[in-house]
Protein backbone atom coordinates (compact mmCIF):
# COMPACT_ATOMS: atom_id res chain seq x y z
CA UNK A 1 0.00 0.00 0.00
CA UNK A 2 3.04 2.15 0.59
CA UNK A 3 4.43 1.57 -2.72
CA UNK A 4 0.91 2.47 -4.38
CA UNK A 5 0.09 5.84 -3.12
CA UNK A 6 4.41 7.00 -4.01
CA UNK A 7 3.21 5.96 -7.41
CA UNK A 8 0.18 8.03 -7.22
CA UNK A 9 2.01 10.81 -6.14
CA UNK A 10 4.34 10.82 -9.43
CA UNK A 11 1.73 10.56 -11.85
CA UNK A 12 1.63 14.02 -14.25
CA UNK A 13 -2.16 14.51 -13.58
CA UNK A 14 -1.69 15.07 -10.30
CA UNK A 15 0.50 17.95 -10.56
CA UNK A 16 -1.50 20.29 -12.09
CA UNK A 17 -4.10 19.67 -9.51
CA UNK A 18 -1.41 20.24 -6.78
CA UNK A 19 -0.01 23.64 -8.48
CA UNK A 20 -3.43 25.32 -8.61
CA UNK A 21 -4.86 24.41 -5.00
CA UNK A 22 -1.13 24.99 -3.46
CA UNK A 23 -1.62 28.65 -4.97
CA UNK A 24 -5.38 28.96 -3.94
CA UNK A 25 -3.91 28.00 -0.26
CA UNK A 26 -1.60 30.67 0.48
CA UNK A 27 -3.98 33.53 0.47
CA UNK A 28 -6.54 31.50 2.35
CA UNK A 29 -3.30 30.71 4.42
CA UNK A 30 -2.66 34.19 4.78
CA UNK A 31 -6.30 35.57 5.60
CA UNK A 32 -6.47 32.55 8.31
CA UNK A 33 -2.98 34.20 9.78
CA UNK A 34 -4.36 37.45 9.63
CA UNK A 35 -8.00 36.55 10.85
CA UNK A 36 -5.88 34.16 13.54
CA UNK A 37 -3.75 37.46 14.45
CA UNK A 38 -6.72 39.71 15.07
CA UNK A 39 -8.63 37.17 16.81
CA UNK A 40 -5.24 36.50 18.98
CA UNK A 41 -5.12 40.33 20.09
CA UNK A 42 -9.02 40.21 20.31
CA UNK A 43 -8.68 37.75 22.93
CA UNK A 44 -5.43 39.19 24.60
CA UNK A 45 -7.43 42.41 24.72
CA UNK A 46 -10.54 41.03 25.76
CA UNK A 47 -7.84 39.23 28.63
CA UNK A 48 -6.25 42.11 29.76
CA UNK A 49 -9.48 43.90 30.58
CA UNK A 50 -11.34 41.17 32.36
CA UNK A 51 -7.77 40.65 34.86
CA UNK A 52 -7.58 44.61 35.04
CA UNK A 53 -11.36 44.20 36.04
CA UNK A 54 -11.15 41.20 38.25
CA UNK A 55 -7.69 43.29 39.93
CA UNK A 56 -10.24 46.05 40.72
CA UNK A 57 -12.93 43.98 41.69
CA UNK A 58 -9.94 42.42 43.87
CA UNK A 59 -9.38 45.83 45.12
CA UNK A 60 -12.45 47.04 45.76
CA UNK A 61 -13.22 44.47 47.59
CA UNK A 62 -9.76 44.54 49.57
CA UNK A 63 -10.89 48.15 50.51
CA UNK A 64 -14.74 47.10 51.74
CA UNK A 65 -13.64 44.60 53.78
CA UNK A 66 -10.39 45.43 55.84
CA UNK A 67 -8.93 43.05 58.23
CA UNK A 68 -9.61 44.58 61.48
CA UNK A 69 -12.93 45.79 61.77
CA UNK A 70 -13.97 48.13 64.82
CA UNK A 71 -16.85 48.79 67.03
CA UNK A 72 -16.62 51.64 68.87
CA UNK A 73 -18.88 54.47 70.18
CA UNK A 74 -17.28 58.57 69.15
CA UNK A 75 -18.19 60.19 72.38
CA UNK A 76 -15.93 57.73 74.23
CA UNK A 77 -12.58 58.60 75.08
CA UNK A 78 -11.91 54.97 75.47
CA UNK A 79 -12.96 54.37 72.18
CA UNK A 80 -10.59 57.03 70.84
CA UNK A 81 -8.01 55.77 72.31
CA UNK A 82 -7.99 52.77 69.60
CA UNK A 83 -9.28 55.13 67.11
CA UNK A 84 -6.05 57.73 67.32
CA UNK A 85 -4.00 54.37 67.81
CA UNK A 86 -5.36 52.41 64.36
CA UNK A 87 -5.13 55.87 62.61
CA UNK A 88 -1.13 56.39 64.37
CA UNK A 89 -0.21 52.66 63.73
CA UNK A 90 -1.39 53.14 59.55
CA UNK A 91 -3.56 49.51 59.86
CA UNK A 92 -5.95 49.07 57.56
CA UNK A 93 -9.80 48.60 59.58
CA UNK A 94 -12.96 49.74 59.48
CA UNK A 95 -15.32 51.38 62.18
CA UNK A 96 -18.53 50.64 62.69
CA UNK A 97 -20.92 53.25 65.45
CA UNK A 98 -22.54 50.96 67.71
CA UNK A 99 -24.42 53.59 69.54
CA UNK A 100 -27.58 52.47 70.37
CA UNK A 101 -26.34 48.40 69.80
CA UNK A 102 -24.89 47.18 72.32
CA UNK A 103 -27.42 45.41 74.11
CA UNK A 104 -28.68 43.60 70.96
CA UNK A 105 -28.53 39.49 70.47
CA UNK A 106 -26.47 40.08 68.07
CA UNK A 107 -23.67 42.11 69.37
CA UNK A 108 -24.17 40.36 72.89
CA UNK A 109 -23.41 37.21 70.78
CA UNK A 110 -19.88 38.17 70.61
CA UNK A 111 -19.63 40.25 72.87
CA UNK A 112 -21.31 38.99 76.19
CA UNK A 113 -19.87 41.75 78.08
CA UNK A 114 -21.48 44.19 75.99
CA UNK A 115 -18.29 46.63 75.85
CA UNK A 116 -16.68 49.14 73.50
CA UNK A 117 -14.65 49.16 71.95
CA UNK A 118 -14.25 46.04 70.08
CA UNK A 119 -11.98 44.61 67.57
CA UNK A 120 -12.46 42.05 65.40
CA UNK A 121 -9.78 39.81 64.18
CA UNK A 122 -9.33 36.11 62.84
CA UNK A 123 -6.19 35.66 65.28
CA UNK A 124 -7.58 35.64 68.36
CA UNK A 125 -8.93 32.38 69.92
CA UNK A 126 -12.67 33.50 70.40
CA UNK A 127 -12.33 36.03 67.50
CA UNK A 128 -13.41 39.29 69.16
CA UNK A 129 -11.40 41.75 71.63
CA UNK A 130 -12.31 44.65 74.09
CA UNK A 131 -10.75 47.03 76.82
CA UNK A 132 -8.72 49.69 75.04
CA UNK A 133 -5.81 49.01 76.54
CA UNK A 134 -5.58 44.81 75.75
CA UNK A 135 -6.60 45.99 72.24
CA UNK A 136 -3.68 48.11 71.89
CA UNK A 137 -1.61 46.01 73.70
CA UNK A 138 -2.29 42.84 70.68
CA UNK A 139 -2.30 45.42 68.17
CA UNK A 140 0.98 46.29 68.76
CA UNK A 141 2.25 42.81 69.44
CA UNK A 142 1.04 41.12 66.23
CA UNK A 143 2.43 44.25 64.09
CA UNK A 144 5.62 44.48 65.66
CA UNK A 145 4.88 48.47 66.88
CA UNK A 146 7.89 48.70 68.90
CA UNK A 147 7.70 52.24 68.44
CA UNK A 148 4.37 52.52 70.20
CA UNK A 149 4.75 49.64 72.53
CA UNK A 150 8.07 48.99 72.93
CA UNK A 151 9.67 45.62 73.18
CA UNK A 152 12.17 45.87 75.70
CA UNK A 153 10.84 44.21 78.82
CA UNK A 154 11.75 47.44 81.49
CA UNK A 155 10.39 49.63 78.98
CA UNK A 156 7.22 47.58 78.20
CA UNK A 157 6.70 47.29 82.29
CA UNK A 158 6.54 51.01 82.58
CA UNK A 159 4.29 51.61 79.44
CA UNK A 160 1.91 48.47 81.21
CA UNK A 161 2.21 49.88 84.50
CA UNK A 162 1.19 53.77 82.93
CA UNK A 163 -1.97 52.27 81.61
CA UNK A 164 -3.12 49.77 84.52
CA UNK A 165 -2.14 52.60 87.12
CA UNK A 166 -4.86 54.83 84.76
CA UNK A 167 -7.49 52.65 83.98
CA UNK A 168 -7.49 51.41 88.03
CA UNK A 169 -6.83 54.97 89.64
CA UNK A 170 -6.89 57.87 87.52
CA UNK A 171 -10.14 56.72 85.14
CA UNK A 172 -12.29 55.61 87.83
CA UNK A 173 -11.88 59.35 89.53
CA UNK A 174 -12.36 61.44 85.67
CA UNK A 175 -15.57 59.22 85.43
CA UNK A 176 -17.11 60.05 89.02
CA UNK A 177 -16.45 64.03 88.20
CA UNK A 178 -17.29 63.82 84.79
CA UNK A 179 -20.04 61.32 83.99
CA UNK A 180 -23.01 63.60 85.26
CA UNK A 181 -22.22 66.36 83.36
CA UNK A 182 -21.58 63.94 80.29
CA UNK A 183 -25.08 62.35 80.90
CA UNK A 184 -23.28 59.02 80.88
CA UNK A 185 -24.86 56.09 83.19
CA UNK A 186 -23.16 55.86 86.93
CA UNK A 187 -21.07 52.62 87.91
CA UNK A 188 -23.80 50.81 89.99
CA UNK A 189 -22.77 50.76 93.72
CA UNK A 190 -21.70 54.33 93.59
CA UNK A 191 -23.22 56.97 94.61
CA UNK A 192 -24.17 58.87 91.40
CA UNK A 193 -26.17 55.96 90.43
CA UNK A 194 -28.09 55.67 93.48
CA UNK A 195 -31.25 57.09 95.01
CA UNK A 196 -29.21 59.62 97.22
CA UNK A 197 -30.03 62.97 97.38
CA UNK A 198 -28.74 65.22 94.56
CA UNK A 199 -26.35 67.40 97.57
CA UNK A 200 -24.39 63.94 98.45
CA UNK A 201 -24.33 63.33 94.79
CA UNK A 202 -22.63 67.05 94.26
CA UNK A 203 -20.51 66.14 96.84
CA UNK A 204 -19.25 62.57 95.60
CA UNK A 205 -18.86 64.36 92.51
CA UNK A 206 -16.45 67.42 94.31
CA UNK A 207 -14.60 64.77 95.95
CA UNK A 208 -13.62 62.87 92.87
CA UNK A 209 -12.96 66.17 91.09
CA UNK A 210 -10.27 67.20 94.18
CA UNK A 211 -8.80 63.49 93.91
CA UNK A 212 -7.78 63.80 90.11
CA UNK A 213 -4.93 66.20 90.98
CA UNK A 214 -2.76 63.70 92.41
CA UNK A 215 -2.61 61.14 89.99
CA UNK A 216 -2.13 63.25 87.46
CA UNK A 217 1.11 64.52 88.78
CA UNK A 218 2.41 60.76 89.41
CA UNK A 219 2.36 60.76 85.24
CA UNK A 220 3.95 64.07 85.05
CA UNK A 221 6.94 63.42 87.93
CA UNK A 222 7.44 59.75 87.47
CA UNK A 223 6.15 58.36 84.09
CA UNK A 224 7.23 61.23 82.14
CA UNK A 225 10.24 62.46 84.10
CA UNK A 226 11.84 64.61 82.63
CA UNK A 227 11.08 63.39 79.10
CA UNK A 228 8.48 65.05 76.05
CA UNK A 229 5.95 61.41 76.40
CA UNK A 230 5.73 58.38 78.72
CA UNK A 231 7.29 56.71 75.88
CA UNK A 232 10.30 59.11 75.47
CA UNK A 233 10.77 60.83 72.16
CA UNK A 234 7.73 59.34 70.82
CA UNK A 235 3.71 58.46 72.19
CA UNK A 236 3.51 55.41 73.31
CA UNK A 237 0.01 53.73 73.94
CA UNK A 238 -0.11 55.07 77.64
CA UNK A 239 0.18 58.22 75.79
CA UNK A 240 -2.54 58.12 73.44
CA UNK A 241 -4.67 56.60 76.26
CA UNK A 242 -3.58 59.43 78.71
CA UNK A 243 -4.59 62.42 76.40
CA UNK A 244 -7.72 60.26 75.50
CA UNK A 245 -8.90 60.53 78.90
CA UNK A 246 -7.58 63.92 79.70
CA UNK A 247 -9.78 64.78 77.22
CA UNK A 248 -13.13 64.63 79.00
CA UNK A 249 -12.12 67.19 81.79
CA UNK A 250 -13.02 69.50 79.37
CA UNK A 251 -17.09 68.37 80.03
CA UNK A 252 -16.21 69.90 83.74
CA UNK A 253 -14.09 72.46 82.82
CA UNK A 254 -11.24 71.12 85.04
CA UNK A 255 -7.74 73.13 84.81
CA UNK A 256 -5.66 71.08 83.73
CA UNK A 257 -1.84 72.13 85.24
CA UNK A 258 0.33 74.08 82.50
CA UNK A 259 2.02 70.63 81.96
CA UNK A 260 -0.38 68.76 80.71
CA UNK A 261 -1.78 71.49 78.51
CA UNK A 262 1.36 71.57 76.78
CA UNK A 263 1.35 67.88 77.01
CA UNK A 264 -1.57 67.10 75.33
CA UNK A 265 -0.80 69.30 72.07
CA UNK A 266 2.43 67.80 71.82
CA UNK A 267 0.63 64.63 71.18
CA UNK A 268 -1.80 65.95 68.75
CA UNK A 269 1.18 67.75 66.48
CA UNK A 270 3.17 64.34 66.76
CA UNK A 271 0.44 62.39 65.59
CA UNK A 272 -1.49 65.04 63.91
CA UNK A 273 -4.57 64.12 61.81
CA UNK A 274 -4.63 60.37 63.56
CA UNK A 275 -5.32 62.22 66.95
CA UNK A 276 -7.34 65.14 65.78
CA UNK A 277 -9.76 63.39 63.82
CA UNK A 278 -11.02 60.95 66.62
CA UNK A 279 -10.50 63.70 69.60
CA UNK A 280 -13.14 66.13 67.44
CA UNK A 281 -16.00 64.06 68.12
CA UNK A 282 -14.51 63.66 71.52
CA UNK A 283 -15.21 67.35 71.45
CA UNK A 284 -18.02 67.65 69.79
CA UNK A 285 -20.30 65.69 72.00
CA UNK A 286 -18.66 67.82 75.01
CA UNK A 287 -19.56 71.22 73.20
CA UNK A 288 -22.98 69.85 72.94
CA UNK A 289 -23.75 68.38 76.29
CA UNK A 290 -22.63 71.63 77.62
CA UNK A 291 -24.84 73.33 74.94
CA UNK A 292 -27.31 71.70 75.29
CA UNK A 293 -27.55 72.10 80.06
CA UNK A 294 -27.00 75.81 78.92
CA UNK A 295 -29.93 75.88 77.19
Amino acid sequence: MAKTTTKNAKKPAAKPAAKPAGKATKPAAKASSASAKSATKAAAKSAGKASLKSARKAVAKSAKKPALTLSMLKPSVNNMSVRVFARAAGLDHSETDVWGHTRSPEYMARNPAHLTPMIEDKGLPRGVLWESCAIMQYLANKHGLEKLYPKAPAKRAMIDSAMFYLIGTLYPYVARATYPALNFPQYAGEVGHSDAHPDKKAEAQKAAIEAIAEPLEVFHSFFRNGKPFIGGKNPSIADIRLAATLEFLAAIDYVLPQWAKEYMSAIEKKLGKAYAEPAADVRGYIAHVKSQAAA
